[in-house]
């Protein structure tokens, strides 16, 4: 069994994830001190990714990043390197999949937090930086960790976006996603099963983990 797959789509994940990361936090504590009527439509905005078809945004990918592109033409003609067709292409499809999730779940966290102990740390002379890191991080590490895995696993099981950036070459771009895809058109169920296996496994381990950290959550909550 060639492991290609599941390595790819690990490492695709796990640098999306990297990215989604600080870039839901940074978004959703600036989002979260606007006021209700701009927080609600960059809300949309920022989580239309999450009901749109993944197809749609391969499409829009391929027309930002493929070698007909403003972009991908001069990253082609300057670095001799195309944007789309390769493992890497996945990344930013992944990023713009996952973010949603990111960012709904860390603003929540950061809705719920006691913003007295924000202005707690405030009048005791300490930076809004020190008060963000030291104060509101630490209490709302449940969300963030709950985010951050929600991301992962949406990221490592990435099918429509993903496909249609990156296309499917075995031991190149495979994924496990597109794998499956690609042995149920060749008829190859045997094999297919047993990647869906792996997915099923990785997802129920994630799920797991969700559910400890809503109860460690729901603990915290009640001991405060």
């Amino acid at each position: 069994m060639d492991w290609f797959p599941l390595i790819n789509s690990l490492r695709i994940a796990l640098i999306a994830t990297v990215f989604t990361f600080f870039l839901g936090i940074f978004i959703a504590w600036e989002v979260a001190k606007l006021p209700r009527l701009c927080k609600g439509v960059l809300d949309c905005i920022l989580t239309l990714p999450l009901v749109l078809p993944p197809t749609v945004v391969g499409f829009f990918l391929l027309k930002l990043m493929g070698t007909n592109s403003a972009l991908g033409a001069w990253i082609l003609q300057h670095w001799n390197t195309r944007l789309i067709m390769t493992w890497y292409a996945g990344i930013p499809a992944v990023i713009i999949v996952t973010f949603p999730l990111m960012y709904r779940t860390v603003r929540g966290a950061f809705e719920a937090f006691d913003h007295d102990l924000l202005y707690a740390g405030k009048t005791l002379g300490h930076s809004n930086t020190w008060v963000f890191w030291r104060v509101l991080m630490p209490g709302c590490k449940q969300g963030l960790l709950a985010g951050t895995v929600l991301a992962f696993a949406r990221g490592l099981g990435e099918y429509g976006a993903t496909s249609m950036v990156c296309g499917y070459t075995p031991g190149r771009t495979a994924t496990i996603s597109t794998t499956v895809y690609q042995l149920w058109r060749e008829g190859n169920d045997a094999l297919a099963y047993q990647w869906v296996g792996v997915n099923l496994a990785i997802s129920f381990v994630v799920l797991v983990s969700i559910n400890l950290l809503e109860r460690r959550q729901k603990q915290d909550a009640r001991r405060a």
